[in-house]
């Protein structure tokens, strides 16, 4: 019985935790006194709240016409790297060739507009710069100055970069990780360089000095400074994107209205609610007190799952609902109710064979647990695939099923499993 007892009351924290979430009271208020910046809120695409478009203009003066077609794409691809970095932001993006001129057209949902454009103007060039001696310091005196030089190592030897926390001051870091060529080429330059600086430059602009004490080999280092954890984010996208492959010069920008639209968004609300209603009826129907605990439970699944779309927003990539992630939601919500069914299929069988009620609950789980467990492996193998080979809304809506699912067999399972060993006095 002390092992139900410690999940009932982990249910009961998660449920008011999320109804707190979901429920903005007093949220300001803990936010402040833990020095969060930041408000919870539902992110919407496109589609349910508008947003701004941008046009920008492809700068193809260095390239050759047979190759113009494949720096667009490329530069498009880097585009929605930077923009939709986990696949949630479900951003629009188009090319077209207008008189001649090559175009990117990218339509973004909300607000970050100043950000997005950030992330897309520039092309994060990032270089190593060394300090040599000037031509005439080799026959002048020791102190004659010292010019800086560019050296071999750039962006295009990372390998890959993160986000890390300083482990003394806990300020946020951007730490590089370089090719093997470039690793090679980093050890070269620190035992060149031991006891003069090295200048870390990202597109021209200084961004770290340090001085190097020794060699460094292994082919890691960290860019440091006046980082946020968000303008940290937003560096090391940047890097892990890559360089635009052509300059790009924005021509227009202006707003969109959403495509559905807030009485469609209302309607589509207001059936969601009489589906819900409709399940719970049917369930309480079929299966009397069984079905009542499965709609609690269903309940507090949707709870946990509109929390964490909120929570999500505190990142600086958050959950972006539009018409496909929310019906990929309701999906999901089907599944949840269809785990609960086999459970309780199972329990009426179990009945039927004249076994007790507390050996009803555990016998009726365990066996239908199995079946739940492989359909919803099922559906999170075809979510991974839809989310490692789509793009866009694809990403989104395979992103907010995987949550759902994985959401719904904690219901489902041990929600439900809880709620029903208290209804019956199980006494284990």
């Amino acid at each position: 019985m002390k092992s139900s007892r410690l999940l009932f009351w982990l249910i009961v924290v998660l449920t008011l935790f999320s109804v707190w979430v979901n429920f903005p009271i007093g949220q300001d208020k803990v936010f402040k006194f833990l020095h969060i910046n930041k408000t919870l809120f539902f992110r919407e695409g496109l589609d349910l709240q508008g947003g701004s478009s941008m046009t920008f203009r492809a700068d193809m003066s260095s390239i050759s016409s047979d190759q113009k077609e494949n720096a667009l794409n490329s530069a498009k691809t880097v585009i929605e790297k930077r923009i939709n970095l986990f696949g949630v932001s479900e951003p629009i993006i188009n090319t077209s060739v207008v008189n001649g001129d090559h175009r990117i057209v990218l339509e973004l949902p909300g607000v970050g507009i100043n950000e997005a454009k950030k992330l897309v103007g520039t092309t994060a060039e990032l270089s190593f710069w060394e300090t040599v001696a000037s031509p005439s310091a080799k026959t002048a005196s020791p102190s004659a100055a010292l010019i800086p030089k560019k050296t071999n190592l750039t962006g295009k030897d990372l390998k890959s970069t993160s986000v890390v926390f300083d482990p003394n001051s806990g300020k946020p870091q951007v730490q590089l990780i370089f090719t093997n060529e470039g690793s090679k080429k980093f050890a070269d330059i620190t035992g060149r360089n031991i006891n003069k600086t090295l200048a870390i430059v990202l597109d021209n602009q200084l961004i770290e000095s340090p001085t190097v004490n020794q060699q460094i080999v292994g082919g890691n280092a960290v860019i440091t400074g006046n980082f946020t954890t968000q303008t940290a984010a937003a560096l090391s996208t940047q890097l892990n994107a890559g360089a635009l492959p052509v300059p790009l010069v924005q021509l227009e920008q202006h707003s969109v209205g959403p495509t559905l639209g807030r009485a469609s968004l209302q309607k589509s609300l207001f059936a969601g609610i009489l589906g819900f209603i409709i399940i719970v009826i049917f369930m309480c129907v079929l299966y009397g007190s069984l079905g009542i605990v499965a709609s609690v439970a269903l309940f507090l699944y949707i709870i946990f799952v509109l929390a964490i779309f909120k929570l999500s927003n505190l990142t600086p990539y958050g959950i972006t609902l539009t018409l496909s992630g929310i019906s990929g939601f309701v999906l999901s919500v089907g599944m949840a109710v269809d785990a609960n069914i086999l459970i309780f299929e199972r329990m009426k069988e179990e009945r039927r064979l004249g076994k007790s009620k507390d050996a009803v609950v555990e016998i009726g789980f365990s066996r239908a647990w199995s079946s739940i467990r492989d359909s919803n492996i099922s559906t999170l193998i075809t979510s991974f695939i839809l989310y490692q080979f789509g793009t866009g809304v694809i990403r989104g809506f395979a992103l907010i099923l995987a949550i759902g699912v994985l959401v719904s067999m904690f219901s489902a399972v041990v929600v439900t499993r809880t709620f029903l060993r208290f209804l019956y006095g199980y006494n284990k």
